[in-house]
């Protein structure tokens, strides 16, 4: 208390919710990535909860974790974003008419 103001570092997190080992982070223990979650509720504008009742084997504190591992790592996901889409769009250059109405 009369002392010298301490200077906190920041915590270190430890998620264990999320795998980020692999070729794309996902929800540990599943197949589920980190990018489909962030998709759900930027582009679907599903909620947490929403999230759940799609995905009823995830805890809403995978959802969360899922979510701030996003927002952390904004640039890596939206670049996995773009390549799915190029990849969406080459294969129906590519094959016209056998992904459509699916």
């Amino acid at each position: 208390m009369g002392g010298p103001t301490a200077i906190m570092e920041p915590a270190k997190r430890i998620d264990t919710h999320i795998d980020d080992t692999g070729d794309a982070p996902v929800v540990r223990g599943t197949r589920i990535r980190v990018s489909q979650i962030a998709s759900e509720t930027e582009h679907g504008g599903m909620t947490p909860d929403e999230v759940i009742e799609a995905h009823p084997h995830l805890s809403l504190a995978d959802v969360h974790a899922a979510l701030a591992f996003y927002f952390d790592n904004r640039e890596s996901i939206r670049r996995e974003w773009d390549e799915a889409r190029a990849l969406s769009t080459e294969l129906q250059r590519k094959y016209p008419g056998r992904l459509r109405g699916r």
